[in-house]
């Protein structure tokens, strides 16, 4: 086998581990993004769901005739009055 030969196999077998190493390095990214993906939209989802049942249970305590005294209505809220 020539020198030519030997250069052009290591050549080839560097490219092929680099390309191996960097889709195991694609892998392991795709599956972090997709498990930050994940967490941050649990997050969000229990923030929402914490945020309906305060809603739900402020409703009943009006319905009771009962207030629990909030400083801010959630109602107030969404709409962007934050004067109370």
């Amino acid at each position: 086998m020539g020198d030519f030969e030997r250069n052009k196999d290591q050549i080839q077998a560097g490219v092929q581990a680099g390309a191996s190493l960097v889709g195991r390095i694609t892998v392991i990214i795709t599956d972090a993004v997709g498990s930050i993906a994940r967490e941050v939209g649990d997050f969000v989802t229990e923030g929402i769901e914490m945020r309906e049942a305060a809603r739900t249970a402020r409703l009943a305590e009006k319905q009771d005739g009962k207030d629990a005294g909030w400083p801010i209505d959630l109602d107030d809220i969404e709409d962007g009055d934050l004067q109370g």
